[in-house]
């Protein structure tokens, strides 16, 4: 019975975890390029109490094992990368991803950090910035007499300004990067995610390229987070949760009986 107690309190563990992975996928619904995350169990170490094979008190050998589970652990939080869906807005530097890719942008620490969230303004400078100032690479520079600013699928960024109605002038190339395995990305806040030994180098090309997908402009991707699935799974992993601390109470009414026994 103490074997029990502790079989379900990891279960109330793993439950907690998974609760708190929909809790943020939940808070997340409307964050632009947000990639919802699931929780993985794997069952903990059975402990053999007579293995398959041992001798039988008639002869022969027992053809099961006898083996109690020790409970369940949290082996890791998968993120999905399905797509969102999209909505269409009437700002020209709202840009979102058609495909696998993701924006490469340089942090204040020099490093790398890859998002899709495509939300960016132009700072004080004229340079194509994220929400947070973060510069896109490879930078691109507007000029302060832009007129029009367009975006092509393939990424070209061209402008016509004051002086040159109707001549857009290339300003450079866009950049999309995919990875061998975006689940192993490390999410950092801030919509960015750093690259890891998990998710592989990053595959840099153009927009159109090696599946990176294309961009179009003035739409934003939203979050792929469903709130019906996860209040589904919400549901689901509080019924768990309860049917766990029903265990751990039943083994405490039963160590009760025992104590009580003269």
């Amino acid at each position: 019975m103490m074997r029990s107690l502790y079989t379900a309190a990891t279960g109330m563990d793993a439950q907690q975890t998974k609760m708190d992975t929909i809790a943020n996928n939940l808070a997340n619904a409307n964050t632009t390029g947000f990639k919802k995350s699931r929780a993985d169990f794997e069952d903990l170490l059975s402990e053999t109490i007579r293995s398959p094979g041992a001798p039988a008190a008639q002869g022969g050998s027992m053809p099961v094992p006898l083996q109690v589970g020790l409970g369940v652990r949290t082996s890791g939080t998968s993120r999905t990368f399905s797509q969102g869906d999209y909505s269409q807005t009437d700002n020209p530097l709202d840009l979102a991803i058609q495909g696998d890719g993701l924006f490469r942008i340089t942090q204040p620490n020099g490093e790398y950090g890859y998002t899709r969230a495509g939300n960016f303004k132009i700072d004080a400078e004229g340079r194509l910035v994220t929400q947070r100032g973060e510069l896109i690479e490879p930078q691109i520079t507007v000029p302060k007499d832009t007129t029009r600013l367009s975006i092509s699928e393939q990424g070209v960024v061209s402008v016509e300004t004051s002086g040159t109605q109707g001549k857009p002038t290339e300003l450079g190339q866009l950049e999309l990067c995919t990875f061998v395995n975006p689940a192993g990305l490390e999410a950092i806040g801030g919509n960015l995610f750093i690259e890891t030994s998990a998710s592989g180098q990053p595959i840099i090309g153009r927009p159109g390229e090696q599946g990176a997908g294309t961009i179009l402009q003035s739409a934003l991707e939203s979050s792929n987070v469903k709130a019906v699935e996860e209040m589904v799974a919400m549901i689901s992993t509080q019924r768990s949760y309860e049917l766990n601390s029903k265990v751990i109470q039943t083994a405490d009414q039963m160590l009760q009986k025992l104590s009580n026994l003269r």
